[in-house]
């Protein structure tokens, strides 16, 4: 029974992707509530089912009562078929309906609601581009996307299960109430208008509180993450202290939005708590009242004593409930500022993918500068022939490291075009164009998976020869089968740790090195690949990078200029733009800018400081 319910939803079922979503709430949340729309409305029957029978019941007291006043001889009659009906009330109609509530609730829509928007928020944020996740914390995004799942979970539970109940229910007593006595529903219409003021006054303010309290609470969570991942700069620098004192801060800030949401709840609270003693002694006291002038009967000063006890008890219920939606609420607002952003890096209409027969590249007066007014580049022009292997030199923010973005389309050009084999890159699928790169950096991170995953990320379909045969070309296998983790795993399935912590720079840098081996693409980008080794391995490493890079077209970055001096061509870049280019030979024998570089290298390395 649990399997049948547990099924009636797939989560991971296909849907439409937009590069827009809704940025308002309503609609937001219709799009990612499609699927349980059936669910909704059964669960929306059977509460007020459950209203109305319950208020029959209440009801039906008044009625027994009326009948022991008025006619008591009857009460035998009477009796036996109203505790029938009392039972087979209690103990099965409202149990099934009850259960056939919170099965549809626990095992229908919270569990796969939540998956549901969540697998769909990633796969949408995972659509962003570089620069979106370079411009935010992870732990934010990772955060907004597990929490506000929940959150949009709670809404629905909670409007068409527990709201739905409660309007039904207060409907259903306005027409008792009406029944008995026109005169008893109007202290209950007042206190109708009094509470939906009450519940106005502090929807309003608390759905901007708790966006208020939600966004610091994600900013705490991003400065504690922030503090965890950088946990060697914090130790190196012995900032334990202004670490704690930047999460204080956070938690400070976090905790005065949290007091401020508790405040307008305290004095709702205190204000229904006048609002319900009001009902009380208006509907009841108007029920004695008409009772003892023999306009009603004592059975409906009964009926009416306990329905304003079951209100009394609900609105409680009703106005946290729907401050908790308003609360939720302002999570899924806090949360669409992440997820509800368009994807703005797109593949152009019908592009195809990059077909790669030679390798070419040409930049044609490609200009970026992220949207500023310098820095990046300035009207770049270059060609690369098929199989040439092509050095950048420069200093820092010359515009070598945008080059290599935009090639890989991290970012779209802002004038000007990249082309490969002729091919406009911004016209081409952006997967198949990153397919035929393969890329080294100087900050190799890995994912905090085993090492024969993240080498198996270079191609999804190799082989474990194949995965061999690139660590050993890599120089890595004879340390990787040496690795243990704290699991107990060795070898290749041992886990690297975050961003592969656990390994030594040269270790982490060998693994990306037979990660691009694997992949085998026929372009390759290289940026610092050999900054993290020692001189004796770079040595043997080099000898491995040039026979990677065998047919293949190149481009690497490098301040260590012996890397790169055996290059096809060497090009000297400078506030963005190119101002040197030849062999090694040539551009010493200009004695420009490549020259001072390689005469004031100290260590192998660019002295800035020394040519500025």
């Amino acid at each position: 029974m649990f399997r049948y319910f547990e099924n009636l939803i797939d989560p991971y079922c296909e849907y439409t992707q937009t590069d827009t979503p809704s940025t308002t709430l309503w609609p937001f949340l219709r799009g990612y509530c499609r699927p349980f729309y059936g669910v909704l409305v059964l669960m929306t029957v059977t509460e007020i089912s459950i209203a109305a029978l319950e208020l029959g019941v209440i009801f039906g007291v008044g009625w027994f009562v009326d009948v022991i006043q008025t006619t008591p001889n009857l009460i035998v009659d009477y009796a036996v078929p109203g505790l029938i009906a009392l039972a087979v009330f209690y103990l099965l109609i409202r149990p099934v309906l009850f259960g056939l509530n919170i099965l549809l609730f626990n095992q229908t829509l919270d569990a796969n609601s939540t998956m549901l928007v969540r697998w769909r928020a990633y796969r949408q944020v995972l659509r962003h581009s570089v620069g979106s996740f370079e411009n935010d914390f992870a732990g934010r995004i990772s955060n907004r996307v597990m929490e506000t799942p929940s959150s949009i979970s709670h809404v629905l539970g909670q409007v068409f299960g527990g709201l739905s109940y409660a309007i039904a229910f207060v409907f259903g007593a306005l027409l008792m109430l009406l029944q008995t006595d026109a005169r008893l529903i109007l202290p209950l219409l007042v206190w109708l208008l009094l509470y939906s003021l009450l519940m106005r006054w502090t929807i309003r303010r608390v759905a901007k509180a708790s966006k208020t309290a939600s966004a610091a609470r994600s900013a705490l969570n991003g400065r504690i993450i922030d503090g965890y991942t950088n946990i060697h700069s914090v130790k190196m620098f012995a900032h334990d202290k202004a670490e704690i004192g930047y999460v204080k801060q956070g938690m400070e800030t976090a905790r005065a939005a949290f007091f401020h949401v508790n405040r307008l709840v305290s004095k709702m609270e205190i204000t229904l708590c006048l609002l319900n003693g009001l009902l009380m002694v208006t509907v009841v006291g108007g029920a004695v009242i008409l009772w003892l002038d023999n306009r009603v009967q004592v059975g409906s000063v009964v009926a009416a004593t306990l329905l304003v006890l079951r209100i009394n008890s609900m609105s409680d219920w009703v106005i946290h409930l729907i401050t908790g939606i308003f609360r939720a609420l302002g999570k899924v607002s806090e949360g669409m500022e992440t997820i509800a952003q368009p994807v703005t890096l797109v593949d152009a209409p019908k592009a195809k993918p990059l077909q790669v027969p030679q390798a070419k590249i040409e930049i044609c007066e490609l200009s970026h500068h992220y949207g500023r007014d310098r820095g990046g580049l300035d009207r770049l022009n270059l060609t690369i022939q098929p199989g040439e292997k092509i050095g950048l030199v420069g200093r820092s923010g010359a515009g070598k490291s945008t080059l290599l973005k935009l090639l890989l389309r991290f970012y779209d050009v802002e004038v000007g075009k990249n082309l490969i084999d002729g091919q406009d890159i911004a016209k081409v699928t952006q997967d198949s164009l990153r397919s035929q790169i393969g890329m080294i950096q100087q900050d190799s991170r890995l994912l905090h998976r085993s090492v024969h995953d993240n080498i198996h990320y270079g191609r999804q379909n190799a082989t474990q020869a194949g995965i061999l045969a690139a660590t050993k070309q890599a120089l890595a296998h004879d340390f990787i089968v040496d690795l243990k983790d704290l699991d107990g795993n060795s070898g290749y399935e041992a886990l690297v740790g975050e961003r592969g912590v656990k390994l030594s720079g040269g270790e982490r840098q060998r693994i990306s090195l037979a990660r691009v081996i694997l992949k085998n693409a026929p372009i390759l980008l290289l940026d610092e690949a050999t900054s993290a080794l020692d001189r004796g391995l770079e040595a043997e490493i080099l000898n491995t990078l040039y026979d990677t890079m065998q047919g293949k077209t190149v481009i690497a970055i490098a301040h260590r200029l012996s890397t790169i001096a055996r290059m096809d061509r060497i090009i000297v870049m400078d506030n963005g733009s190119i101002v040197e280019k030849g062999p090694h030979q040539a551009l010493l024998a200009q004695n420009g800018l490549y020259a001072t570089f390689w005469a004031r290298q100290s260590g192998g390395f660019i002295d800035i400081k020394a040519v500025i």
